[in-house]
């Protein structure tokens, strides 16, 4: 199979969808992979470094569209890559289509097989492609909003980790998922004062567990979610719908509430946010204030570490690749069902049932 990888062009992305050994595991089958040139600078590799293991090089996306059976992406396709997408082509990347009805007209437009990185399962329910970023976007979010606290920054000027005499920062996390127990390792770490609000007492008794007691565990009502972020410092953002929008968690009235300079982090955002008051911004400008809350809002949070980010996701996507190169699509998904429930459109149809309800399509269910 031919299979190319663009160049992302969404602001500040530097990831890039195959890695040199990514693509060593392809050409060694016999598969043919082309780069666009400098599509790996900003993480360090060199056109060198992919030619040394058998890709080509094409000037630029056009040429990597025109050439491609699959094309390998990270982030969502722009509106420009969507006007090169024709129906012969397998998209293989995060598409978080629910909250993006415009992409999704243009992908059904386009007759592409479209599977997300983000809807394939895995044999327990868990979303193995969607992990590895939501690992980094958790351990971020404590970052991100460390420094959002700071003065200069419009945050209250809290130091998360306190100092002997004065009390640590709250931190609260919504969603004891993979965000949310990356985001509570990085706070604990810190020495901030944290709570995580689930709705599964089962996942709070798993957290409660792994940090030995080390921070507070409650069920989530809309009670507790306004009582705890109306007095937090930190509010992390972390609840996920596979495949849906994000429920709007955090009301307007409880962002009016907060304490003037307190921190929302919306990691939900790629899903529409969690939040009344979130909208996307980008690693150019990240953070807006509403109600005297600053907002941080990145669609892409990971992009800000994209080295790691990059080898992180290829750990996970790399035998997905190689099945849809060896099998094609079709065979590929008819032999791993957690592959299939990837796919979000297909030949002109809206293929994932959680975007067809969200964005108002008929739903056409898979191909076995």
């Amino acid at each position: 199979m031919q299979i190319g990888v663009p160049k992302e062009i969404k602001n500040h992305e530097y990831r890039i969808g195959l890695v040199p050994s990514s693509v060593r595991e392809l050409t060694a089958r016999g598969h043919q992979v082309v780069i666009q040139q400098g599509a790996g600078l900003g993480i360090g590799l060199t056109d060198d470094d992919y030619t040394a293991v058998g890709a080509t090089i094409a000037p630029d996306a056009a040429s990597v569209f025109e050439q491609a059976e699959m094309i390998v992406k990270v982030k969502e396709p722009q509106a420009v890559e969507r006007a090169m997408l024709k129906e012969h082509h397998l998209l293989f990347t995060y598409l978080h289509l629910a909250p993006d009805p415009d992409q999704t007209r243009e992908l059904v437009d386009s007759g592409a097989c479209c599977i997300a990185y983000e809807t394939v399962t895995d044999a327990e329910g868990r979303l193995p492609l969607l992990a590895p970023m939501s690992e980094v976007a958790g351990r971020l979010s404590v970052q991100a909003g460390a420094a959002s606290l700071e003065k200069a920054r419009g945050g209250s000027g809290v130091l998360l980790g306190g100092v002997p005499g004065v009390d640590p920062g709250k931190v609260v996390i919504i969603g004891g998922g993979v965000v949310g127990i990356n985001a509570a390792q990085m706070a604990v770490g810190l020495g901030a004062n944290v709570t995580v609000l689930d709705r599964s007492l089962d996942v709070l008794r798993r957290i409660d567990l792994h940090f030995d007691s080390r921070l507070n565990t409650v069920f989530s009502t809309t009670e507790s979610v306004e009582r705890l972020c109306i007095d937090a410092d930190l509010v992390i953002g972390g609840v996920l719908i596979p495949g849906a929008a994000a429920p709007k968690l955090v009301t307007r009235d409880i962002i009016r509430q907060m304490r003037m300079g307190s921190v929302f982090v919306d990691v939900a955002i790629d899903q529409g946010g969690c939040s009344e008051t979130s909208k996307p911004t980008t690693h150019d400008d990240p953070r807006y204030v509403v109600d005297d809350v600053v907002h941080y809002c990145v669609a892409n949070m990971p992009g800000a570490v994209p080295r790691t980010s990059t080898f992180s996701l290829n750990n996970a996507t790399l035998p997905f690749v190689l099945a849809l190169a060896e099998k094609g699509a079709l065979k590929a998904m008819a032999d791993d069902p957690h592959l299939r429930n990837g796919l979000n459109v297909y030949q002109g149809k809206v293929t994932q049932k959680e975007v067809a309800e969200a964005l108002g399509y008929d739903y056409s269910p898979p191909p076995a």
